[in-house]
């Protein structure tokens, strides 16, 4: 018997098989999802060619950019590079009809809000916000611009929420470049962890959700962990390895009235066996995922040297796969269980898997645009796109990380 002929292969095979009658209804449902959306942009010309560009995102193009998409729709290249860079039209009104949308759809008040600021690699320097910078895409610091997006994740999966570009302090300060890249007056240089925190008290006014996880560039800024508390919104966040923590279940050091401080790597190694815990963090594509966990009542250090408050460090480790650690920082109280604050930071994850899917099925990384405006009108484009792919995806039945209902108007 051929792989093929395997009863478990056959049933895979029926799985995947997309009927013509689902191929030929993904035009009609994708004029069903524009109707929510089309009366946000202002003007007949300007709802047509959002179709077109949606259209364009969402065929086999290789190259999903502004004259390709119009060569596709057999339309002049310039209204369609002129809608997405510079066109009299809303974005932020869009984004938010998307959150009202994935709130009706997957609204859940224990989803997670996920940060994770994402490099597109540019060669010349007349692109709004452009510097020499880490990007994370290539492993490397270097000429690019930065976006900080937000990702709505659930048991259902994820759902784009938010995004903005990142403007360097060069740049924020560079008079002739906010000229040229037309970057508003009212723009000013933030940290990226101040930028992710607008973003999310911008969703959360239209979104439920119980968690804020993030990747250790947002853990580390001790201010954003503040203010966080401060709002008195839960977070499970990365913390690189050399952070100084203070287990205040330790005893104080010879001669000392306090635990020793130690790098969370070094503590973590410290720990006899019996500390460590295996919890489930949640189901996988070959069952359930679990991970090895410590945790401990700890104190921090700002970039200042004070001491803060007390927050639960948690460091967990795979098991099923080749060793990855990764340490964070939760305000979760103690009567949350170890393995719900395990299954937040898994969730983390979602927002990386939301950004390949745009880079990959979308073209969220294809454009030419310089502006302000046009990068967000851009991406505004491209996570409506992925919306609307999640939905469609989920309708089929097919295995893959959205929701699983049907898009509706």
């Amino acid at each position: 018997m051929s792989l093929l002929e395997h009863p478990e292969a056959l049933a895979l095979l029926a799985d995947a098989e997309v009927s013509a009658a689902d191929v030929d209804s993904c035009q009609l449902r994708l004029e069903l999802f524009l109707g929510r959306y089309l009366p946000r942009f202002y003007r007949e010309e300007q709802r047509e060619l959002a179709q077109v560009v949606l259209q364009g995102k969402l065929s086999k193009l290789e190259r999903k950019t502004s004259e390709p998409i119009a060569n596709l729709a057999e339309r002049h290249r310039k209204p369609v590079q002129h809608f997405v860079g510079a066109g009299a039209w809303d974005d932020e009104s869009v984004m938010a009809e998307l959150r009202r949308h994935v709130a009706e759809v997957m609204g859940d008040a224990d989803a997670v809000l996920v940060l994770d600021p994402s490099g597109f690699p540019k060669k010349g320097t007349h692109s709004c916000g452009v510097a020499r910078q880490w990007c994370g895409r290539l492993g490397k610091v270097e000429n690019c611009q930065v976006g900080v997006f937000l990702a709505y994740v659930t048991a259902q999966g994820y759902a784009p929420l938010d995004r903005r570009l990142y403007l360097p302090e060069e740049c924020a300060d560079d008079q002739g470049h906010r000229r040229e890249t037309h970057v508003p007056q009212e723009v000013t240089f933030q940290e990226r962890w101040r930028l992710g925190l607008d973003l999310i008290v911008r969703s959360g006014a239209d979104v439920p959700f119980g968690w804020v996880a993030g990747d250790d560039e947002f853990g580390r800024a001790s201010a954003f962990r503040a203010e966080l508390r401060r709002r008195q919104l839960r977070y499970v966040l990365d913390v690189p390895s050399n952070t100084l923590i203070r287990d205040l279940s330790e005893p104080p050091a010879p001669g000392k009235q306090r635990p020793p401080w130690r790098r969370v790597a070094d503590w973590a190694k410290a720990q006899p066996s019996s500390r460590w815990r295996t919890i489930r963090v949640g189901d996988g594509g070959k069952g359930p995922k679990k991970v090895r966990a410590l945790e401990a009542w700890v104190q921090t250090r700002d970039e200042g040297g004070v001491v803060g408050p007390r927050e639960r460090v948690v460091v967990l480790r795979n098991i099923d796969r080749e060793p990855q650690t990764w340490y964070t920082l939760s305000n979760a109280p103690a009567e949350v269980p170890l393995a719900k604050v395990g299954e937040v930071h898994s969730r983390r994850h979602g927002v990386e898997e939301m950004l390949q899917a745009g880079k990959g099925e979308v073209g969220l990384d294809h454009y030419e645009v310089r502006s302000w405006v046009g990068w967000h009108h851009h991406t505004t484009l491209s996570l409506l796109a992925l919306w609307f792919l999640i939905l469609e995806k989920g309708r089929l039945g097919k295995k893959n990380s959205g929701p699983h209902r049907a898009a509706t108007a």
